[in-house]
């Protein structure tokens, strides 16, 4: 297994089918992958559309939550579940293009190889709403003069980083937020690649500037903290 693509999905009952197909024609033959579909106890007919999609294609896996835990725990629990070194991760309501995921790995090989890396994708023409473009250029701002790095888009659901190196992060809710910062504290080389954003064509967003802000605003001198503690020596002898 080369690759393992997690997607959440919450209540996105009419993306699943066109997203996941999106991402098994994106992915180049050569690469073995798997699908990691985890449904945050969707009230729609999301889990029933999936189960359909697995029995046509096992490479597709389901996780269902039994109650609600929100975007940071579905993505550690598919992480988890994963089977391939290597974790792409995109959003489920279909604003990523799949057809970005080659370009996150080809960018691989300008990582040093000294140190584990990360990719992160950059949404450089955003298909949102004024008031979501302005709130996350304003978040992304204040989180980059805080937390240091200078990741131009901390949230943009589409990244490439290892399996391993994600399950030594520290997890908490709201996590997915600030995961550069996070993966930077343990030591991994973090880039950015411009990738495409389309806008949403079925569905409803479940995020708006309220439901975000106050918790960003906690999480984020949470992060800090976690900064401040965190001690990475290097090794110079093993015996």
């Amino acid at each position: 297994m080369d690759l393992s693509v997690v997607i959440p999905v919450y209540n996105e009952a009419e993306n699943v089918e066109p997203l996941i197909n999106e991402v098994i024609a994106a992915i180049p033959d050569k690469l073995a992958f798997e699908i990691v579909m985890v449904d945050d106890c969707s009230t729609d007919e999301t889990y029933a559309n999936l189960k359909k999609l697995r029995e046509h294609d096992k490479r597709v896996r389901i996780i269902r939550h039994a109650t609600n835990a929100g975007q940071s725990t579905a993505i550690m629990n598919g992480v988890k579940a994963a089977r391939a070194d290597w974790v792409a991760t995109l959003d489920g309501d279909g604003q990523n293009d799949p057809a970005d995921i080659p370009v996150l790995f080809s960018a691989l090989d300008t990582l040093p190889s000294d140190k584990p890396g990360v990719i992160c994708g950059w949404r450089t023409k955003r298909h949102d709403s004024w008031l979501r473009k302005l709130s996350s250029r304003i978040a992304n701002g204040v989180r980059s003069a805080l937390l240091g790095g200078a990741t131009p888009d901390t949230g943009c659901g589409l990244k490439l980083f290892p399996r391993q190196l994600f399950l030594e992060l520290p997890t908490f809710n709201h996590m997915h937020r600030f995961l550069p910062a996070l993966f930077q504290r343990q030591g991994a080389h973090v880039i950015s690649v411009p990738v495409n954003h389309r806008p949403r064509a079925r569905g409803v967003s479940k995020y708006g500037v309220h439901n975000r802000l106050w918790v960003g605003i906690v999480d984020l001198f949470g992060v800090m903290w976690l900064q401040r503690r965190a001690k990475r020596p290097d090794v110079s002898e093993v015996d």
